[in-house]
């Protein structure tokens, strides 16, 4: 399954609308996918927070990362770059396993540049980790423009661009499992390896 990261805490956020409409597309192109909310997983946060030792409420969303067959981020644009959340969710990813080979996508959201700035750092993060990065980007300026009070994208050229990337990232991903080249495929072959 393929899982959308709304990368951002803020309630009411036009991130988990824009995620929610994704998740649409996907549906209608005949392929279920889940939501990450970090409002949600912003809820199991609490006390002591060591990296690399996450709490039990984290652990089952690093979990979805780990087994999924692609990744969707979607990332407002704060400060220059992306919400701190999400780094800190990113932060918390096993290492390799949850970056090595993972097909990942990108959708930006901003005003005037339209999340080019966090796009740009994500993509410098996964591709540091060998992630299998979709070159099709998606950048909405404006986005409160772009989608209405019930989440449904209203811009056109906003929503053309989202199916046209859903439709490549399936391609993407499949052809990647297809040769045994994702990572749920290099997982697969790291444990037959293993000594039992």
């Amino acid at each position: 399954m393929k899982y959308i990261i709304s990368g951002t805490d803020r309630p009411g956020s036009n991130t988990l609308k824009i995620s929610k409409f994704i998740q649409s597309i996907y549906k209608d192109l005949g392929e279920d996918v889940e939501i990450m909310d970090l409002q949600e997983l912003k809820k199991h946060l609490h006390g002591d927070l060591l990296y690399g030792t996450p709490s039990e409420g984290i652990t089952p969303y690093l979990q979805k990362v780990l087994s999924s067959d692609g990744l969707i981020v979607v990332s407002p644009e704060y400060n220059g770059s992306m919400p701190g959340i999400l780094k800190y969710f990113i932060d918390h990813m096993k290492f390799p396993d949850s970056f090595e080979y993972r097909p990942v996508c990108f959708v930006g959201l901003g005003i005037m540049w339209g999340g080019l700035r966090p796009v740009e750092h994500l993509q410098g993060v996964f591709g540091y980790r060998n992630a299998f990065i979709f070159p099709e980007r998606v950048f909405l300026m404006n986005v409160h423009k772009s989608v209405d009070a019930d989440g449904q994208v209203i811009d056109a050229t906003a929503k053309s661009l989202l199916i046209k990337q859903a439709q490549g990232f399936q391609k993407f991903t499949q052809a990647l499992s297809g040769a045994g080249l994702d990572a749920n495929s290099f997982i697969a072959k790291k444990l037959q390896l293993a000594p039992k």
